[in-house]
């Protein structure tokens, strides 16, 4: 799963990035983002905008939204079939950005945190899915989730799963609602080329989402050693 990420860098660089048109929101940097936290979301209806949403899916016809506490993340094998995510797929597609996430490692020395994220430093967007929950007193709520695939081969030590991340040139097909059928969307699922991608050990001080500073970034060891797994 992916349950913790950080967007670490200027509005500037995300109009460029995704060619937003459309300013709903103005993200700050934030090194330790935690399911339920507002998260700047990209979507295309007719244009590109960026928006908030809250992180955990509340699907339109849910009774509960404290279902959203469960649907952080939607696994890419079962995205279609899913009744949380099916209708999202086929219209509300989006993407949540970052410039890098967390995972930790099982050992037997414990858990132990890793940062990860492209080698360019810059930011992306996870593959995400977005919908609008109403209230019985009409007050809306607009949350979306993360897609999740298996783990590429640089991410295989640390953990069996990694966030979907969508490739520049594919961003306008993952959104465009009306470009055709949804099923032409899944060959986009698929983990991230190891390649494009960096990772080192962290601090654990990430462990709790009460710490929210550029410390949390910072390599481990005194040296960025990147792809240091052992």
């Amino acid at each position: 799963m992916c349950g913790r990420f950080v967007m670490a860098c200027d509005l500037s660089d995300l109009v460029e990035t995704f060619d937003i048109s459309d300013i709903a929101c103005e993200p700050e940097r934030s090194y330790n983002i935690a399911p339920g936290a507002e998260v700047a979301t990209v979507i295309h209806t007719g244009t590109t905008r960026l928006i908030p949403l809250k992180w955990g899916l509340v699907p339109s016809w849910s009774k509960d939204p404290s279902i959203g506490n469960r649907l952080i993340n939607a696994r890419a094998e079962t995205v279609r079939e899913k009744p949380s995510f099916r209708n999202a797929f086929k219209q509300r597609r989006c993407l949540i950005v970052a410039t890098g996430f967390y995972e930790w490692r099982n050992d037997v020395r414990g858990k132990t945190p890793f940062y990860i994220g492209l080698r360019t430093d810059g930011p992306f967007g996870f593959a995400g899915l977005y919908d609008f929950w109403q209230s019985p007193e009409g007050n809306e709520l607009a949350t979306c989730a993360i897609i999740t695939t298996e783990a590429n081969d640089m991410i295989r030590p640390i953990h069996d799963r990694m966030p979907v991340i969508i490739p520049y040139h594919e961003v306008l097909r993952w959104l465009d609602p009306s470009a055709g059928v949804p099923a032409a969307r899944l060959p986009l699922l698929k983990p991230y080329p190891s390649e494009q991608m960096t990772a080192y050990q962290v601090s654990s001080m990430v462990n709790s989402p009460r710490n929210n500073s550029p410390d949390c970034i910072k390599p481990a060891l005194h040296s960025r050693n990147q792809h240091s797994l052992a």
